[in-house]
């Protein structure tokens, strides 16, 4: 399976080829009329979401390189206690001096 590769100027082609603007497009979706404009540029989900479903494309397809979406990460509690008997360390050498 050979995925085509998205660029900014393929897609702002596409929605043109199909009679549609940047700004119309937001509109159409209750966006801010700059969302999808700004999507070169800036993340905003629900702008991408609109661009891909009208494109009739994943949005993994179109901006692979912010999908799939990065969570923050939840430290190990082995990392968690090594820094807490860090703090007892330091709080022990404080009152000794």
């Amino acid at each position: 399976m050979n995925k085509r590769k998205w660029d900014w100027f393929d897609i702002k082609s596409a929605l043109h080829r199909r009679g549609m603007t940047l700004t119309a497009l937001a509109e159409l979706n209750g966006l801010d009329r700059t969302a999808c404009r700004q999507v070169k540029s800036k993340t905003n989900r629900k702008a991408e979401a609109a661009i891909a479903d009208f494109l009739g494309e994943r949005v993994e397809d179109l901006f692979p390189d912010r999908y799939p979406i990065q969570t923050s990460r939840i430290l190990s509690s082995e990392y968690a206690a090594a820094i807490a008997s860090q703090k007892k360390a330091r709080g022990a050498n404080r009152v000794a001096a």
